[in-house]
Protein backbone atom coordinates (compact mmCIF):
# COMPACT_ATOMS: atom_id res chain seq x y z
CA UNK A 1 0.00 0.00 0.00
CA UNK A 2 1.04 3.75 -1.01
CA UNK A 3 1.70 6.61 1.47
CA UNK A 4 -1.32 8.54 0.74
CA UNK A 5 -3.24 6.10 -1.88
CA UNK A 6 -2.96 2.58 -3.12
CA UNK A 7 0.20 1.27 -4.88
CA UNK A 8 -1.56 1.63 -8.36
CA UNK A 9 -3.34 5.73 -7.23
CA UNK A 10 0.09 7.13 -6.07
CA UNK A 11 1.71 5.87 -9.53
CA UNK A 12 -0.47 7.02 -11.70
CA UNK A 13 -0.35 10.41 -9.83
CA UNK A 14 3.60 10.18 -10.50
CA UNK A 15 3.35 9.55 -14.36
CA UNK A 16 0.53 11.91 -14.88
CA UNK A 17 1.26 14.45 -13.01
CA UNK A 18 4.81 14.36 -11.40
CA UNK A 19 6.92 13.69 -13.91
CA UNK A 20 5.74 16.13 -16.22
CA UNK A 21 8.85 18.26 -15.39
CA UNK A 22 11.39 14.82 -16.67
CA UNK A 23 10.15 14.91 -20.27
CA UNK A 24 9.25 11.27 -19.78
CA UNK A 25 5.51 11.24 -20.61
CA UNK A 26 4.31 7.63 -19.20
CA UNK A 27 0.37 8.93 -18.98
CA UNK A 28 -1.25 6.52 -20.80
CA UNK A 29 0.38 3.77 -18.60
CA UNK A 30 -1.01 5.93 -15.66
CA UNK A 31 -4.38 6.21 -17.16
CA UNK A 32 -4.45 2.33 -17.78
CA UNK A 33 -2.95 1.66 -14.02
CA UNK A 34 -5.87 4.01 -12.78
CA UNK A 35 -8.53 2.60 -15.32
CA UNK A 36 -7.83 -1.07 -13.60
CA UNK A 37 -7.66 0.38 -10.17
CA UNK A 38 -11.18 2.12 -11.02
CA UNK A 39 -12.89 -1.51 -12.04
CA UNK A 40 -10.99 -3.32 -9.01
CA UNK A 41 -13.01 -0.63 -6.69
CA UNK A 42 -10.30 1.96 -5.68
CA UNK A 43 -12.50 4.89 -5.23
CA UNK A 44 -9.51 6.92 -4.95
CA UNK A 45 -9.16 6.24 -8.64
CA UNK A 46 -12.66 6.54 -9.52
CA UNK A 47 -11.74 10.56 -7.97
CA UNK A 48 -8.25 11.23 -10.50
CA UNK A 49 -9.87 9.18 -13.16
CA UNK A 50 -12.68 11.33 -13.21
CA UNK A 51 -10.22 14.58 -13.45
CA UNK A 52 -7.99 13.03 -16.34
CA UNK A 53 -10.96 12.76 -18.25
CA UNK A 54 -12.47 16.24 -17.59
CA UNK A 55 -9.80 18.34 -20.25
CA UNK A 56 -7.06 20.00 -20.61
CA UNK A 57 -7.94 22.71 -17.62
CA UNK A 58 -7.62 19.44 -14.74
CA UNK A 59 -4.75 17.54 -16.37
CA UNK A 60 -1.90 18.50 -19.38
CA UNK A 61 -2.58 18.33 -22.90
CA UNK A 62 0.65 16.41 -23.42
CA UNK A 63 -1.30 12.91 -21.91
CA UNK A 64 -4.08 13.55 -25.15
CA UNK A 65 -6.25 11.95 -22.90
CA UNK A 66 -9.78 11.71 -24.42
CA UNK A 67 -12.90 13.58 -22.68
CA UNK A 68 -15.96 12.00 -21.46
CA UNK A 69 -18.20 13.75 -19.53
CA UNK A 70 -20.48 11.38 -18.50
CA UNK A 71 -17.94 9.04 -17.49
CA UNK A 72 -16.60 11.87 -15.14
CA UNK A 73 -19.95 12.32 -13.56
CA UNK A 74 -20.52 8.77 -12.66
CA UNK A 75 -16.62 8.28 -11.70
CA UNK A 76 -17.28 11.42 -9.31
CA UNK A 77 -20.12 10.33 -7.85
CA UNK A 78 -19.06 6.85 -7.21
CA UNK A 79 -16.07 7.74 -5.61
CA UNK A 80 -18.15 9.94 -3.35
CA UNK A 81 -19.86 6.67 -2.00
CA UNK A 82 -16.89 5.05 -2.14
CA UNK A 83 -15.54 6.67 0.83
CA UNK A 84 -12.81 9.08 -1.32
CA UNK A 85 -11.96 11.86 1.04
CA UNK A 86 -10.19 13.54 -2.53
CA UNK A 87 -13.03 12.41 -4.29
CA UNK A 88 -15.14 14.39 -1.39
CA UNK A 89 -13.02 17.21 -1.63
CA UNK A 90 -13.31 17.10 -5.96
CA UNK A 91 -17.33 16.91 -6.03
CA UNK A 92 -17.63 19.45 -3.90
CA UNK A 93 -15.21 21.34 -6.25
CA UNK A 94 -17.02 20.32 -9.35
CA UNK A 95 -20.90 20.75 -7.63
CA UNK A 96 -22.08 17.71 -8.17
CA UNK A 97 -22.02 17.25 -3.87
CA UNK A 98 -25.68 17.43 -3.58
CA UNK A 99 -28.92 16.23 -2.57
CA UNK A 100 -28.99 12.47 -3.01
CA UNK A 101 -25.23 11.95 -3.23
CA UNK A 102 -24.68 14.07 -0.34
CA UNK A 103 -27.10 11.58 1.83
CA UNK A 104 -25.35 8.41 0.29
CA UNK A 105 -21.75 9.46 1.05
CA UNK A 106 -19.86 7.78 4.05
CA UNK A 107 -17.68 10.77 4.90
CA UNK A 108 -18.62 14.35 5.96
CA UNK A 109 -17.53 17.32 3.94
CA UNK A 110 -15.85 18.23 6.98
CA UNK A 111 -14.56 14.79 7.51
CA UNK A 112 -13.12 14.06 4.23
CA UNK A 113 -11.28 17.92 4.34
CA UNK A 114 -9.05 16.83 7.74
CA UNK A 115 -8.47 13.42 5.31
CA UNK A 116 -6.80 14.89 2.68
CA UNK A 117 -4.91 17.74 4.99
CA UNK A 118 -3.62 15.04 6.73
CA UNK A 119 -1.83 13.44 3.93
CA UNK A 120 -1.26 17.31 2.51
CA UNK A 121 0.68 18.25 5.50
CA UNK A 122 2.64 15.02 5.29
CA UNK A 123 3.76 15.56 1.66
CA UNK A 124 1.55 14.88 -0.53
CA UNK A 125 1.43 16.95 -3.65
CA UNK A 126 -1.89 16.53 -5.51
CA UNK A 127 -4.06 16.88 -1.75
CA UNK A 128 -1.97 19.89 -1.34
CA UNK A 129 -3.30 20.87 -4.78
CA UNK A 130 -6.33 20.03 -3.32
CA UNK A 131 -6.63 21.80 -0.01
CA UNK A 132 -5.30 24.70 -1.75
CA UNK A 133 -8.63 24.70 -3.54
CA UNK A 134 -10.94 24.35 -0.63
CA UNK A 135 -9.44 27.64 -0.02
CA UNK A 136 -8.52 29.65 -3.03
CA UNK A 137 -12.44 28.93 -4.04
CA UNK A 138 -13.87 29.62 -0.59
CA UNK A 139 -15.16 25.87 0.01
CA UNK A 140 -13.57 26.75 3.60
CA UNK A 141 -17.32 28.29 3.72
CA UNK A 142 -19.36 24.73 3.78
CA UNK A 143 -16.69 22.50 5.54
CA UNK A 144 -16.32 24.98 8.51
CA UNK A 145 -20.37 25.38 8.15
CA UNK A 146 -19.84 29.51 8.41
CA UNK A 147 -22.08 32.03 7.12
CA UNK A 148 -22.31 35.87 8.16
CA UNK A 149 -24.96 35.17 10.27
CA UNK A 150 -22.06 33.70 12.97
CA UNK A 151 -19.88 36.59 12.91
CA UNK A 152 -20.27 39.51 15.52
CA UNK A 153 -19.53 42.21 12.76
CA UNK A 154 -18.90 42.85 9.10
CA UNK A 155 -15.36 43.40 10.07
CA UNK A 156 -15.07 39.94 11.71
CA UNK A 157 -16.55 38.51 9.09
CA UNK A 158 -14.54 39.92 6.52
CA UNK A 159 -11.35 39.09 8.38
CA UNK A 160 -12.34 35.59 8.68
CA UNK A 161 -12.87 35.69 4.78
CA UNK A 162 -9.34 37.09 4.14
CA UNK A 163 -8.06 34.74 6.54
CA UNK A 164 -9.03 31.54 5.09
CA UNK A 165 -8.70 32.46 1.01
CA UNK A 166 -4.55 33.72 2.07
CA UNK A 167 -4.12 30.04 2.89
CA UNK A 168 -4.30 29.04 -0.26
CA UNK A 169 -0.73 30.60 -1.21
CA UNK A 170 1.22 28.59 0.95
CA UNK A 171 -0.50 25.12 0.10
CA UNK A 172 -0.26 25.74 -3.89
CA UNK A 173 3.55 26.78 -3.78
CA UNK A 174 3.88 23.34 -1.69
CA UNK A 175 2.07 21.66 -4.53
CA UNK A 176 3.97 23.52 -7.50
CA UNK A 177 7.34 22.92 -5.98
CA UNK A 178 5.79 19.11 -5.24
CA UNK A 179 4.62 18.73 -9.17
CA UNK A 180 1.81 20.06 -9.51
CA UNK A 181 1.89 22.42 -12.79
CA UNK A 182 -1.79 23.48 -12.29
CA UNK A 183 -1.28 24.91 -8.30
CA UNK A 184 1.20 27.10 -10.46
CA UNK A 185 -1.42 28.23 -12.71
CA UNK A 186 -4.13 28.90 -9.35
CA UNK A 187 -0.62 30.72 -8.04
CA UNK A 188 -0.87 33.22 -11.26
CA UNK A 189 -4.30 33.68 -11.18
CA UNK A 190 -4.60 34.43 -7.31
CA UNK A 191 -1.52 36.71 -7.80
CA UNK A 192 -2.94 38.07 -10.93
CA UNK A 193 -6.91 39.16 -9.89
CA UNK A 194 -6.23 39.34 -5.74
CA UNK A 195 -9.78 38.10 -4.32
CA UNK A 196 -12.54 40.61 -4.65
CA UNK A 197 -11.98 43.45 -1.62
CA UNK A 198 -10.42 40.67 0.36
CA UNK A 199 -6.60 39.98 -1.23
CA UNK A 200 -5.40 42.69 -2.99
CA UNK A 201 -3.41 41.71 -6.31
CA UNK A 202 0.31 41.12 -6.57
CA UNK A 203 1.63 41.47 -10.03
CA UNK A 204 5.32 41.78 -9.19
CA UNK A 205 4.38 38.28 -7.66
CA UNK A 206 2.60 36.99 -10.90
CA UNK A 207 5.59 37.70 -12.89
CA UNK A 208 7.72 35.13 -11.71
CA UNK A 209 5.42 32.58 -11.64
CA UNK A 210 6.02 31.34 -15.12
CA UNK A 211 9.78 31.49 -15.37
CA UNK A 212 9.63 29.93 -12.08
CA UNK A 213 7.69 26.74 -13.57
CA UNK A 214 9.33 26.77 -16.80
CA UNK A 215 12.83 26.32 -14.79
CA UNK A 216 11.28 24.11 -13.32
CA UNK A 217 10.79 22.21 -15.95
CA UNK A 218 6.97 22.34 -16.57
CA UNK A 219 6.45 21.92 -20.27
CA UNK A 220 3.17 23.80 -20.38
CA UNK A 221 4.91 26.86 -18.02
CA UNK A 222 7.79 26.70 -20.51
CA UNK A 223 5.39 27.86 -22.96
CA UNK A 224 4.09 30.25 -21.46
CA UNK A 225 7.52 31.88 -20.14
CA UNK A 226 8.35 31.96 -24.21
CA UNK A 227 4.90 33.83 -25.15
CA UNK A 228 5.95 36.32 -22.47
CA UNK A 229 9.55 36.66 -23.84
CA UNK A 230 8.63 36.92 -27.39
CA UNK A 231 6.02 39.63 -26.20
CA UNK A 232 8.78 41.32 -24.60
CA UNK A 233 10.55 41.24 -28.43
CA UNK A 234 13.57 38.60 -26.48
CA UNK A 235 12.66 36.23 -29.48
CA UNK A 236 16.38 34.34 -29.35
CA UNK A 237 15.49 33.48 -25.73
CA UNK A 238 11.71 32.51 -26.70
CA UNK A 239 12.29 30.32 -29.50
CA UNK A 240 14.69 28.21 -26.72
CA UNK A 241 12.00 28.22 -24.44
CA UNK A 242 9.40 27.01 -27.03
CA UNK A 243 12.12 24.22 -28.06
CA UNK A 244 12.15 23.00 -24.57
CA UNK A 245 8.21 23.03 -24.22
CA UNK A 246 8.49 21.05 -27.63
CA UNK A 247 11.08 18.55 -26.73
CA UNK A 248 8.94 17.75 -23.14
CA UNK A 249 5.73 17.19 -25.07
CA UNK A 250 4.04 20.59 -25.03
CA UNK A 251 1.82 19.98 -28.58
CA UNK A 252 1.17 22.65 -30.84
CA UNK A 253 5.15 24.30 -30.73
CA UNK A 254 7.04 21.87 -33.54
CA UNK A 255 5.39 23.75 -36.18
CA UNK A 256 5.84 27.30 -34.78
CA UNK A 257 9.27 26.48 -34.05
CA UNK A 258 9.70 25.58 -37.98
CA UNK A 259 8.38 28.90 -38.85
CA UNK A 260 11.01 30.64 -36.86
CA UNK A 261 13.83 28.65 -38.40
CA UNK A 262 12.52 28.62 -41.82
CA UNK A 263 11.96 32.52 -41.88
CA UNK A 264 14.85 33.04 -39.66
CA UNK A 265 12.88 34.55 -37.06
CA UNK A 266 15.12 35.24 -33.67
CA UNK A 267 17.13 32.50 -34.72
CA UNK A 268 19.64 31.96 -38.11
CA UNK A 269 17.52 30.72 -40.70
CA UNK A 270 18.29 26.79 -40.90
CA UNK A 271 15.84 25.01 -43.75
CA UNK A 272 16.75 21.82 -42.29
CA UNK A 273 15.77 22.51 -38.33
CA UNK A 274 12.97 23.74 -39.85
CA UNK A 275 11.72 20.83 -41.96
CA UNK A 276 12.86 18.68 -39.05
CA UNK A 277 10.33 20.92 -36.60
CA UNK A 278 7.59 20.53 -39.32
CA UNK A 279 8.06 16.24 -39.78
CA UNK A 280 7.72 16.22 -35.41
CA UNK A 281 4.82 18.53 -35.54
CA UNK A 282 3.23 16.38 -38.57
CA UNK A 283 4.01 13.05 -36.05
CA UNK A 284 1.73 15.09 -33.62
CA UNK A 285 -0.86 15.65 -36.47
CA UNK A 286 -0.93 18.98 -36.48
CA UNK A 287 -2.06 19.56 -39.82
CA UNK A 288 0.14 22.99 -40.38
CA UNK A 289 3.33 20.93 -40.04
CA UNK A 290 1.77 18.21 -42.46
CA UNK A 291 1.49 20.86 -44.77
CA UNK A 292 4.81 22.47 -44.39
CA UNK A 293 6.46 19.16 -44.34
CA UNK A 294 4.71 18.51 -47.68
CA UNK A 295 6.16 21.82 -49.30
CA UNK A 296 9.87 21.15 -47.68
CA UNK A 297 9.37 17.53 -49.86
CA UNK A 298 8.29 19.33 -52.87
CA UNK A 299 10.10 21.97 -53.26
CA UNK A 300 13.58 20.55 -51.80
CA UNK A 301 13.28 23.06 -48.89
CA UNK A 302 15.93 21.36 -46.18
CA UNK A 303 15.25 18.05 -47.61
CA UNK A 304 16.18 16.57 -50.58
CA UNK A 305 12.93 16.90 -52.96
CA UNK A 306 10.39 14.31 -52.59
CA UNK A 307 7.60 14.29 -55.40
CA UNK A 308 6.01 10.94 -53.38
CA UNK A 309 6.66 12.31 -49.85
CA UNK A 310 5.31 15.52 -50.75
CA UNK A 311 2.02 14.07 -53.01
CA UNK A 312 1.49 11.71 -49.23
CA UNK A 313 1.06 14.99 -47.04
CA UNK A 314 -0.99 17.03 -49.89
CA UNK A 315 -3.58 14.27 -49.69
CA UNK A 316 -3.20 14.07 -45.90
CA UNK A 317 -3.81 17.16 -44.87
CA UNK A 318 -6.38 17.51 -47.66
CA UNK A 319 -8.54 14.02 -47.74
CA UNK A 320 -8.10 13.18 -43.88
CA UNK A 321 -7.58 16.88 -42.44
CA UNK A 322 -9.87 18.60 -44.97
CA UNK A 323 -7.38 21.30 -45.04
CA UNK A 324 -6.83 23.25 -48.44
CA UNK A 325 -3.59 24.71 -47.80
CA UNK A 326 -1.74 22.23 -50.54
CA UNK A 327 -4.42 21.26 -52.92
CA UNK A 328 -3.03 23.43 -55.67
CA UNK A 329 0.21 21.33 -55.39
CA UNK A 330 -1.77 18.37 -54.84
CA UNK A 331 -3.42 18.68 -58.06
CA UNK A 332 -0.36 19.34 -59.78
CA UNK A 333 1.18 15.67 -58.75
CA UNK A 334 -1.90 14.45 -59.91
CA UNK A 335 -1.48 16.15 -62.88
CA UNK A 336 2.23 15.30 -63.50
CA UNK A 337 2.49 11.94 -62.05
CA UNK A 338 4.61 13.59 -59.40
CA UNK A 339 4.56 11.05 -56.33
CA UNK A 340 1.59 8.97 -58.14
CA UNK A 341 0.28 7.82 -61.62
CA UNK A 342 -0.74 10.70 -63.43
CA UNK A 343 -4.84 10.91 -62.63
CA UNK A 344 -6.42 13.90 -65.31
CA UNK A 345 -9.70 13.78 -63.79
CA UNK A 346 -8.57 14.58 -60.35
CA UNK A 347 -6.16 17.05 -61.78
CA UNK A 348 -9.01 18.82 -63.07
CA UNK A 349 -11.68 18.58 -60.15
CA UNK A 350 -9.06 19.82 -57.82
CA UNK A 351 -8.05 22.44 -60.27
CA UNK A 352 -11.42 23.57 -60.67
CA UNK A 353 -12.87 23.68 -57.38
CA UNK A 354 -10.03 26.06 -56.42
CA UNK A 355 -9.63 27.46 -59.66
CA UNK A 356 -8.72 31.01 -58.06
CA UNK A 357 -4.95 29.89 -57.00
CA UNK A 358 -2.64 30.86 -59.62
CA UNK A 359 -1.23 27.02 -59.73
CA UNK A 360 -4.62 25.75 -59.96
CA UNK A 361 -4.98 28.08 -63.12
CA UNK A 362 -1.80 26.91 -64.65
CA UNK A 363 -3.32 23.29 -64.23
CA UNK A 364 -6.18 24.13 -65.96
CA UNK A 365 -4.72 25.86 -68.40
CA UNK A 366 -2.70 22.55 -69.35
CA UNK A 367 -5.18 20.50 -69.31
CA UNK A 368 -7.52 22.54 -72.06
CA UNK A 369 -4.38 23.70 -73.98
CA UNK A 370 -3.36 19.83 -74.36
CA UNK A 371 -6.56 18.17 -74.25
CA UNK A 372 -5.47 16.12 -70.99
CA UNK A 373 -8.69 13.76 -69.89
CA UNK A 374 -11.20 16.04 -71.87
CA UNK A 375 -11.11 17.85 -75.41
CA UNK A 376 -8.98 20.38 -76.25
CA UNK A 377 -10.29 24.45 -75.82
CA UNK A 378 -6.78 25.94 -76.88
CA UNK A 379 -8.66 29.88 -75.75
CA UNK A 380 -10.11 28.58 -72.53
CA UNK A 381 -6.81 27.19 -71.76
CA UNK A 382 -4.86 30.53 -72.61
CA UNK A 383 -7.69 32.43 -70.59
CA UNK A 384 -6.44 30.18 -67.80
CA UNK A 385 -2.66 31.10 -68.57
CA UNK A 386 -3.46 34.70 -68.31
CA UNK A 387 -5.17 34.78 -65.55
CA UNK A 388 -2.32 32.92 -63.55
CA UNK A 389 0.61 34.59 -66.06
CA UNK A 390 1.21 37.01 -63.19
CA UNK A 391 1.44 35.47 -60.23
CA UNK A 392 2.78 31.38 -61.37
CA UNK A 393 5.89 31.98 -63.95
CA UNK A 394 5.44 28.23 -65.81
CA UNK A 395 1.70 29.88 -66.74
CA UNK A 396 3.78 32.96 -68.41
CA UNK A 397 5.97 30.72 -70.00
CA UNK A 398 2.98 28.56 -71.41
CA UNK A 399 1.68 31.67 -73.15
CA UNK A 400 4.81 32.33 -75.51
CA UNK A 401 3.80 28.21 -76.94
CA UNK A 402 0.40 29.99 -78.25
CA UNK A 403 -0.66 32.66 -80.96
CA UNK A 404 -3.84 33.68 -82.72
CA UNK A 405 -4.51 33.13 -86.29
CA UNK A 406 -5.29 35.69 -88.45
CA UNK A 407 -8.88 34.33 -88.19
CA UNK A 408 -8.90 35.12 -84.22
CA UNK A 409 -8.09 31.62 -83.54
CA UNK A 410 -5.88 30.32 -81.05
CA UNK A 411 -3.02 27.68 -82.03
CA UNK A 412 0.17 26.39 -80.31
CA UNK A 413 2.99 28.05 -82.60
Amino acid sequence: MGKYFSDAVETALQYIFYDNRTRTSRGQEGLKLLMAASEAGDADADCILARCLSGVQYVWSGHQFPEDDEKVNFLTKRSVIGGSAIGVLMAKRNGNLKGALVRQMPLSLRDAYHIVLEKAAAGDAYCQYAIGCTYYWWDFLSIQDKGREDFPSTKAYHDYIKENISQCEDWFWKSFRGGMYMAGNNLYHYYTKGDEDYVAPQPEKAATIFQTGAEMGYPIHQFFYAQDLEEAGRKAEAVEWYRRAAEGGQLGLWYKLGRFYMDGDGVPQDPVQAAYCYERSAAEGEVGGVNLLGDAYYFGRGVPKDPAKAFALYRRAYEEMENSYGVDHLARCYLEGWGTVPDYAKAYALAWEFKGEPVCQYILGRIYCEGLGMPKDIAKGVDFFRRAAKDAPEAAEELKNYKKTLFGKWKRR
